[in-house]
């Protein structure tokens, strides 16, 4: 046996025996061994926009009629709109000689631009079409949000401002009696977030483990609530067990009877659960739908939550979720200062509210957008009647594409 393949050998030896190893490990600390076997299969077939085909999911059916937008498309326009706005990658500026070419080029898969009711440009790339599955990733949270708010008017929560304790009295300790929903809705509850993908990470318990309300019930607390934003995949956890403990009802069960079966979506959607046998949503992540019907998610934000004469999400609510909080424009620079070498507090004065991310265009106006990892967004500018939903396989070249619509606003 020759010098070179005996390395090979000992080296393929060594990593089945660190994957054996990692396996034990993670099945021991976290009482799993389902969490285990994800852990392992994800280094083989690591987190992707394909990932709602690995958990089993609950059924969101939607009703008719179905809304559809006028089609006025104005491709041209729309294209000079990018080509004049360009990009930044890398922090430096740079150009867009053609927007199909950009948009194929940097890994998306759909994108519509819609104003005043009207659909300007509505395309698909790489392999994907209209009625091709698109997951939220992180855009899920501003349902969650949005639920949230509906349970309020329901009567089933009292206010954002009860502690999370009224509903989890499991947290009754170690000072997380303080934290409120408020403080989940803000990303500012103090409670301990480790980002990481590794199998102790909180990015990966929150993520993989089969049981996600298990594991949210292990959170304590690391600041004072309010004190600082961050960001952290628990809150929507929480959120999902208040909602599911004060409506009596899984949360993909509330979205479809408040919102899914009321606004006219084209096709029926899905929520990603932990897993069969817990069968409890993943709120960070998981709903499961078309770029259409997400669009449509948009303009029921855009049209203050009425919907062709009914409203179906409180106006103040819309309000409230989408304009920046006293508290974080007069502390702005220390309520995000755990974020201060991001760029993303450091454009356009953008800010987090209610699992929204907004930017201030000034005099009291706001563009607003749920954003999931790797690019998927629904972007509104109230101001310009404008949508845009963009989703994709990855972020691409792009630094940011927020920046870009931001841009691109400004020019209607």
């Amino acid at each position: 046996m020759n010098k070179a393949l005996k390395i090979c050998l000992i080296v393929v030896a060594s990593l089945i025996a660190l994957l054996a190893l990692t396996w034990i490990g993670t099945a021991v600390a976290y009482s799993s061994p389902n969490y285990a076997n994800r852990m392992i299969a994800n280094l083989w077939a690591p987190t992707g926009v394909k990932d709602y085909a690995k958990f089993t999911s609950r059924e969101i059916k939607n009703s008719p009629p179905v809304f559809n937008f006028k089609k006025q498309l104005n491709e041209d326009v729309v294209n000079s709109m990018f080509v004049k706005a360009g990009y930044l990658s890398g922090g430096k500026e740079m150009p867009i000689e053609d927007l199909d070419t950009f948009l194929k080029n940097n890994s998306t898969t759909s994108f519509i631009v819609i104003k005043d009711d009207s659909i300007l440009y509505e395309k698909y790339f790489n392999g994907y079409q209209r009625d091709s599955i698109c997951t939220s990733f992180s855009v899920a949270k501003s349902f969650d949000s949005t639920l949230i708010g509906l349970a309020i008017e329901d009567g089933y929560i009292k206010s954002a401002n009860e502690p999370i304790i009224n509903y989890l009295p499991e947290l009754n300790r170690d000072g997380l009696g303080s934290v409120t929903i408020w403080n989940l809705l803000m990303m500012s509850s103090g409670i301990h977030y480790a980002e990481a993908y590794l199998p102790w990470g909180d990015d990966a318990l929150t993520y993989y483990y089969p049981d996600l309300r298990k594991i949210a019930l292990t959170v304590h607390m690391d600041g004072k609530p309010g004190e600082h934003f961050w960001y952290n995949n628990y809150h929507p956890l929480l959120e999902g067990m208040i909602l599911e403990r004060a409506t009596h009802k899984h949360v993909a069960t509330y979205l479809e009877e408040k919102i899914w079966s009321r606004i006219g979506m084209e096709f029926p959607a899905s929520w990603s659960l932990d897993s069969k046998e817990t069968g409890f949503e993943k709120m960070e992540s998981g709903i499961n739908a078309r770029a259409i019907d997400f669009a449509k998610f948009g303009r029921l934000f855009l049209n203050k939550g009425n919907w062709e004469g009914t409203q179906v999400v409180p106006s103040e609510w819309i309000t409230e979720a989408t304009t920046m909080s006293d508290d974080a424009r007069a502390s702005n620079g220390n309520y995000y200062s755990l974020y201060e070498n991001s760029p993303m507090f450091h454009s356009h004065t953008t800010y987090y509210k209610y699992h929204w991310w907004g930017l201030d265009r000034g005099s009291g106006n706001y563009d607003y957008f749920a954003a999931g990892n790797f690019g998927q967004y629904i972007y509104v500018c109230p101001l310009k009647n404008l949508i845009i939903v963009r989703n994709g396989t990855g972020y691409g070249n792009v630094d940011a594409w927020p920046g870009i619509f931001f841009r691109v606003a400004g020019q209607f």
